[in-house]
């Protein structure tokens, strides 16, 4: 058996072009020739390479989560307000830069249709994960004396994570890094302390 030819392109930074198609226009909103266009490749090369487009979403979301470096940041700060913090303000600077129109795990895959139920579903997990996280991590807090007795850690990382994805939603709209900063700073009034 002969070996395939070798690609002649990086796996990773094509998908990073892939990435930016979807940030941009969402999952429904992608065809496959925008696709295709963006990574400089073939139909069958994208198929070879990624797979269907569905696929394809998925090893976005997977490169996402790997560059979504103001995350993992958050979550190895040494107190809970710092993590809410620095996640929040991490998202304002990721969601208001040039790389992206809001967060692609709320802008990417929120307006799917019936067909689309796979990608949709995918995404709400890798939310439901992340709420998860951040949950664990009130839930130390609370055990090392650093949030007061009583704290609900779910209700904390439910309302952090609302403030966290409004935050990519807002700037998808147009809101600038200004008036995010100005409403995590409410957000912070109202995190609780001993």
């Amino acid at each position: 058996m002969t070996p395939g030819r070798p690609r002649e392109f990086d796996l990773d930074e094509r998908l990073d072009r892939a990435l930016r198609v979807f940030w941009r226009q969402g999952y429904e909103g992608t065809a496959l020739s925008d696709l295709t266009e963006a990574m400089g490749i073939s139909r069958p090369s994208l198929y070879a390479a990624y797979g269907n487009k569905e696929a394809l979403f998925r090893k976005v979301l997977d490169r996402y989560m790997e560059t979504a470096l103001h995350v993992r940041e958050a979550l190895r700060q040494p107190t809970a307000r710092t993590a809410a913090e620095t996640l929040l303000r991490g998202t304002i600077a990721a969601t208001t830069g040039e790389d992206g129109p809001g967060c692609l795990m709320v802008h990417g895959a929120l307006a799917t249709g019936g067909a689309s139920g796979a990608v949709r579903a995918e995404a709400a997990a890798r939310r439901h994960a992340s709420e998860d996280a951040l949950r664990e991590r009130f839930e130390q807090a609370v055990r090392d004396g650093d949030l007061p007795v009583g704290t609900d850690a779910d209700d904390l990382a439910r309302y952090v994570c609302l403030v966290w994805y409004g935050i990519a939603v807002q700037a998808s709209s147009g809101a600038t890094s200004d008036d995010l900063e100005r409403a995590v700073d409410i957000a912070m009034r109202a995190f609780p302390g001993k």
